[in-house]
């Protein structure tokens, strides 16, 4: 099959399956061996070097997804982050990131580098000035997050991607919130792409994984790192990663809109304070996320009038669960100072913008008007509970 120019869902159904030679079934068999024959072979295949039968063939369908020419898979979004700093940072080089990062990226940066003689700056502003003015001269990477978690902010990938190429410097993106559904930032200018697979990759709150996706050069030296920190993953859960992607381009464009219509239902709502979503035009990054986005993705944030309790408001949700994580089909909730965020300091909480009574909502498929009615409802009861105090 020619696969120059096939289509996004075409990808995600077939590319980087395993044919069964044997008994013609119609999805990928799974190859469990962690011991494979090294003599009278080709390739010398061993988990640990990310190139069993089912791991190459994820790969590949990883990388078409995201227009890189390699990838590889992690056994968790962390493992792939770690991973790839440390590949192309050492001792006495500089990292620039945005100030808006996943909690456990920067706490990463913030417990780990100093031990290893890395230095580290966070950007004042997501702006390009905000980075220019970080540049020092032993610079080696830029690492971005777009739509950042939780508070959704965008950066425009673009001119940062012109910015490193012109100073020589690596940039880096967790593309996790996003998803390749919506945003593909290989062909914005920047080198190496991360996600969580866990989240829209995965989809369906069953799997953990972490995917990178580069050059063949890149990878080449993420790899060398990779082999020696150990951070593949499971034949079966490759197996089931190549699965959920299958349905990735429906799944998300569904949670799009019905994240759109909530955002805009919320912002609306007379008990709702404030709401962070790139899709709404009152958002201050909305005509950037215009540029660079196809869709504004399944993420959004809000925060609840004063006096309305966020907990209490978690614990009256019937149909939309409250969870640690996010991208599942099904909708779910947290408090970020709680969960995703609650490894950093209130002081860096704060310098971010979360505020302990801000929530975040991961859109699932379901139909909207039920998830409207029900944070409707939750709201409702919470209100009947303060009038009552």
């Amino acid at each position: 099959m020619n696969t120059k120019n096939i289509g996004f869902n075409t990808i995600c159904t077939h590319l980087g399956e395993i044919q069964d030679q044997q008994f013609k079934g119609v999805i990928s068999p799974i190859y469990l061996s962690t011991s494979y024959a090294f003599e009278g072979v080709e390739t010398k295949r061993y988990p640990r070097y990310f190139n069993t039968p089912n791991q190459e063939a994820l790969c590949k369908k990883i990388a078409k997804l995201e227009k890189g020419e390699s990838s590889l898979i992690f056994g968790s979004g962390m493992a792939a982050i770690s991973t790839t700093l440390f590949a192309f940072l050492q001792q006495g080089d500089h990292i620039i990131l945005q100030r808006t990062l996943y909690g456990g990226t920067a706490n990463l940066v913030n417990e780990e580098f100093k031990k290893h003689g890395i230095e580290y700056s966070y950007t004042d502003t997501q702006d390009v000035e905000g980075f220019k003015k970080k540049i020092q001269p032993n610079t080696k990477v830029i690492y971005l997050e777009t739509p950042s978690n939780p508070l959704l902010t965008i950066t425009n990938i673009k001119r940062i991607g012109t910015l490193a190429k012109e100073n020589g410097i690596t940039t880096i993106i967790d593309n996790t919130f996003a998803s390749p559904v919506n945003q593909n930032p290989i062909e914005l200018g920047i080198d190496i792409i991360l996600h969580s697979a866990t989240k829209y990759l995965g989809g369906h709150s069953d799997i953990l994984a972490g995917a990178v996706i580069a050059t063949e050069k890149n990878i080449d030296q993420i790899f060398q790192v990779a082999k020696n920190f150990g951070g593949s993953l499971s034949d079966f859960t490759v197996w089931m990663l190549e699965r959920s992607i299958k349905t990735l381009g429906i799944r998300v464009k569904q949670q799009n809109k019905n994240a759109l219509k909530i955002a805009k239902w919320l912002k609306k709502h007379p008990d709702i304070s404030a709401v962070y979503y790139p899709g709404l035009k009152s958002h201050p990054d909305h005509e950037i996320a215009k540029k660079q986005m196809k869709g504004y993705g399944g993420m959004l944030s809000f925060e609840l009038k004063e006096g309305l309790d966020a907990k209490q408001f978690q614990k009256e949700l019937q149909l939309i669960k409250s969870s640690m994580s996010l991208a599942g089909v099904e909708s779910t909730i947290l408090s970020p100072h709680l969960t995703s965020h609650a490894l950093l300091s209130q002081k860096e909480r704060n310098l971010q913008g979360i505020k302990d009574g801000l929530l975040r909502l991961s859109v699932g498929i379901e139909e909207k008007e039920d998830l409207i009615h029900d944070i409707q409802q939750a709201i409702e009861k919470v209100k009947t509970l303060e009038f009552k105090h």
